[in-house]
């Protein structure tokens, strides 16, 4: 690309340059006048326009008049493809500002079932009020299917759980929190008045409320680690759905802590003693190596803002 400019007057060496400077022109009909609405001396605009016209073929733009300049028949079917891509381009750097600076832009996340219970919610709400230029879009699945639909460039970010045994080493995770378990017994029940604590070999005997048939990937894994293979005598898949059945007494089910907030009165919440650690970890997962925009940073920051703030409930 030629370089126009010898003078520290010119603009910067951008085709952009020489079409806005040829809009000018047209509008004006004067170089001269062109030249002082963009601040720039004459002869740098007579450069622009000289380099545009090289680079367009040679054919001249405007002719050159005692008094002004006019549009050749070539300058008038460039002005609206100039004006079209100064327009775009400027648009363009609109909506890089507006990304750049949190106010525009778009976030796509995912969280399973339970991080909408109170996590999400409260980042959510905290994100829209500091970004509320930001369009998002959510959704809601297990944590192996989250994993997917982030790698496949879908999601920007996915609220994720160590639960099911998903493979997490291939991405980065942005650690949250470390979820415990409550049992979930009727008012009725014997334990019910309990203080402190409980271990799940009290119930061995119970007959359990479960996500799924068998144990293996789901929050009653840590039945197996306290030594028995609980009943699973219904298997039900919605929070709201369980707390019903142990409030008829039907069994008992695990509570994580993040859905332990929003319990029905006729259900007890009693926690777990689980000495092999922590019931499952929280992460907010991204793709390794590929770098977040400013909205999901924001996202990011209000989730662990939301994470520190949960209550603990009471037993």
């Amino acid at each position: 690309m030629p370089n126009p400019h010898d003078d520290a007057s010119a603009p910067p060496d951008l085709s952009t340059v020489w079409l806005r400077a040829f809009l000018e022109v047209a509008r004006h009909g004067s170089f001269t006048v062109a030249a002082r609405t963009l601040g720039w001396t004459q002869s740098a605009i007579s450069r622009q326009i000289s380099s545009l016209e090289a680079a367009l073929g040679g054919d001249p733009l405007f002719d050159r008049l005692p008094r002004g300049v006019r549009l050749t028949e070539a300058g008038r079917v460039l002005v609206p493809y100039a004006r079209s891509v100064v327009e775009t381009l400027r648009g363009a750097g609109r909506d890089l500002a507006a990304l750049r600076e949190g106010t525009g832009g778009r976030l796509r996340f995912g969280a399973f079932a339970t991080a909408d219970a109170a996590l999400v919610p409260h980042a959510l709400a905290a994100f829209r009020a500091r970004r509320p230029g930001v369009g998002v879009t959510r959704e809601e699945g297990l944590t192996p299917a989250l994993l997917e639909r982030l790698t496949a460039g879908h999601l920007d970010l996915a609220v994720v759980s160590t639960t099911g045994r998903a493979p997490l080493d291939a991405y980065t995770l942005h650690h949250l929190l470390d979820e415990s378990l409550y049992v979930a017994v009727p008012a009725g029940h014997p334990l019910a008045g309990r203080a402190g604590p409980v271990r799940l070999g009290r119930l061995a005997d119970a007959d359990w409320i479960s996500g799924a048939a068998r144990p293996e990937g789901t929050l009653l894994e840590a039945a197996l680690r306290e030594g028995f293979r609980p009943r699973v005598a219904h298997v039900v898949g919605e929070w709201t759905a369980k707390q019903g059945y142990v409030a008829a007494g039907l069994g008992v089910t695990l509570v994580p802590a993040l859905a332990a907030t929003a319990v029905r009165p006729d259900v007890v919440l009693l926690p777990v003693l689980d000495e092999g650690g922590p019931a499952r970890a929280v992460y907010a997962a991204a793709v390794r190596g590929r770098s977040l925009a400013p909205a999901a940073r924001e996202f990011l920051a209000a989730l662990r803002e939301a994470a520190a703030a949960i209550p603990r409930p009471m037993a």
